[in-house]
């Protein structure tokens, strides 16, 4: 099961967060409690976190106290390009993509599905439900890789803050059961007593 951690202020406007030690904004604070409310179904038998503070917080208001740091699951190192937004590279390197072309003084797409896949075999032979804590583009690579898809394939998996992927089998296959779930996010629908009240035609 993979947990995107919350909001912060450089994920709300759109900066690549590698290994900057960004904390949660208070919408990312209240994310991984909405969170924790949503994993609460679930008896994880290991959880895992990467080492940076808004993974580590969003997995302690989420409640799961037994998590361990795990370097692997750090997100992508952005090297030059941290800090900075799609567009403001775009403007100094016309038709870059990350997922094609990686980041100078950073890592590409191989190089995190490296990681991913250290992360995979340190839990395929687990018996029990395994929860990764960890970042967007981090976590992308890995359900790539999970499903036997090169780490580029992360690319057609978009993933937002605080959301629920599950990662499991079929018929013995490696599958993506559930991805990018908010549902917990969304506020609660209002019952029948509390819509407002319709006229009567007449």
């Amino acid at each position: 099961m993979l947990a995107r951690h919350g909001q912060t202020e450089w994920s709300r406007s759109g900066r690549h967060t590698g290994h900057s030690d960004i904390p949660l904004d208070d919408t990312g604070r209240e994310q991984g409690r909405l969170l924790g409310a949503a994993l609460a179904r679930f008896t994880p038998v290991q959880v895992l976190v990467s080492p940076l503070q808004r993974a580590q917080h969003t997995c302690e208001l989420a409640g799961l106290s037994t998590a361990r740091t795990v370097p692997e699951l750090a997100e992508w190192d952005y090297g030059d390009y941290e800090g900075m937004t799609t567009a403001q590279i775009l403007r100094q390197r016309p038709g870059w993509s990350l997922w094609r072309d990686g980041c100078p003084g950073g890592e590409d797409a191989a190089a995190v599905g490296r990681r991913a896949e250290a992360v995979i075999a340190s839990v395929a032979d687990v018996d029990g439900d395994v929860v990764l804590v960890a970042h967007g583009h981090l976590l992308r690579v890995l359900a790539a890789r999970w499903i036997g898809q090169s780490p580029v394939g992360g690319a057609w998996l978009a993933l937002d803050p605080a959301t629920i992927s599950i990662l499991g089998h079929e018929r013995g296959t490696r599958v993506i059961a559930l991805w990018n779930d908010g549902d917990h996010l969304l506020p609660p629908r209002p019952t029948r007593t509390e819509e407002a009240p319709r006229s009567l035609p007449g």
